[in-house]
């Protein structure tokens, strides 16, 4: 299947709020990670999301550090790949803040709205806008701005109201209070932005969400406060979860809050470290356990097969597709494809 259309995505978003799963979004730097992320997908009969975020797609321009290059050099490959499997894959670029947007966000949704003049497909599916570091006001200012631009292109726009805490590509938030959305938040960004009539968007509501790596109970998550913004706007606009939700920073979450959060309209889950540490797991090995092979010791010539990185890499792909199968059966987005 070709990349999602926008009218796949959005079927792919509702049928996943009507049926209380979500899709995880899974973060990829390279050519590599991108196909063990679809071919997880495929192993697990789930659509998904894949995903850059400005340090990725920076990464992937090479010595260039050019995030709209590496952009657009990754999404060109994953529409010829992604043809290829029978599974929608969506594209979606991660966090952008307000310093970058103007280096990253805006170039990619000139060329995606270019594109749609011509007749075709926009390059990408969504993009995010990350807010969260300044206040909820001018947030939602340039929230206007965005989807007036991302509705031109025929595309979704993800925004974040409250703040996620931990690191992530350079932001960085404090972790206390600030972590949980409250309904107030979430009717003056519907004041803003509407609830789709101007464009649709994802939002990603914020419940003691943490960035990086914790063991699971660590995170102190409270996923009934999604429940508690979706009761506030949806009984003001006589809407059930009017909100299709978002879900960042979910490793060392447990199942149960996972689950209960999909319960609540969550229909998006981003997935990077524990994707990275499933790839990075398989390299280690094999250079440990062939560390004579991998390094011409004393003198010796190697073992050329060893050291190829296509031995490794390959045990990499796997690693990484079997974290993306567990995440779609986490997420109960597994066996749930469009045919």
């Amino acid at each position: 299947m070709p990349i999602a259309s926008p009218d796949v995505y959005a079927e792919m978003i509702d049928r996943a709020k009507a049926g209380s799963f979500a899709y995880p979004a899974i973060n990829v730097t390279s050519s590599q990670t991108l196909n063990a992320a679809i071919r997880g997908f495929a192993e697990a009969e789930s659509d998904g999301i894949v995903q850059i975020s400005t340090g990725g797609a920076e990464y992937l321009s090479g010595s260039l550090k050019d995030m709209v290059t590496g952009s657009v050099a990754l999404a060109e490959f994953a529409h010829v790949v992604a043809a290829k499997y029978d599974v929608n894959i969506a594209l979606h670029t991660d966090h952008c803040p307000k310093d970058k947007l103007d280096g990253f966000v805006r170039p990619l949704l000139a060329i995606s709205q270019e594109r749609v003049a011509k007749g075709l497909e926009p390059l990408f599916q969504s993009h995010m806008w990350d807010g969260s570091a300044i206040p909820l006001d001018e947030n939602l200012l340039v929230a206007q701005e965005l989807i007036e631009q991302t509705a031109k292109a025929r595309i979704i726009l993800e925004l974040e109201i409250g703040v996620v805490g931990g690191e992530e590509d350079g932001v960085a938030n404090e972790i206390n209070e600030k972590l949980y959305t409250t309904p107030e938040d979430v009717l003056k960004t519907v004041d803003a932005i509407g609830l789709g009539e101007k464009g649709r968007y994802l939002l990603a509501a914020t419940f003691g969400n943490v960035h990086g790596v914790y063991k699971p109970g660590n995170v102190k998550l409270r996923p009934s406060i999604l429940k508690d913004i979706q009761d506030a706007v949806g009984q003001k606009y006589g809407k059930d979860k009017p909100f299709d939700l978002v879900f960042h920073g979910g490793s060392g979450s447990l199942l149960e809050e996972i689950r209960e959060a999909l319960d609540y309209g969550v229909v998006k889950m981003n997935v990077d470290t524990d994707t990275q540490y499933a790839f990075t797991r398989p390299i280690a090995e094999h250079m440990f356990r062939n560390y004579d092979g991998v390094l011409k010791i004393d003198g010796e010539v190697g073992n050329k097969k060893q050291y190829d990185p296509r031995s490794y890499g390959k045990a990499a792909e796997a690693g990484l597709a079997a974290r993306v199968v567990t995440a779609c059966q986490d997420l109960r987005s597994a066996g749930t494809r469009l045919k």
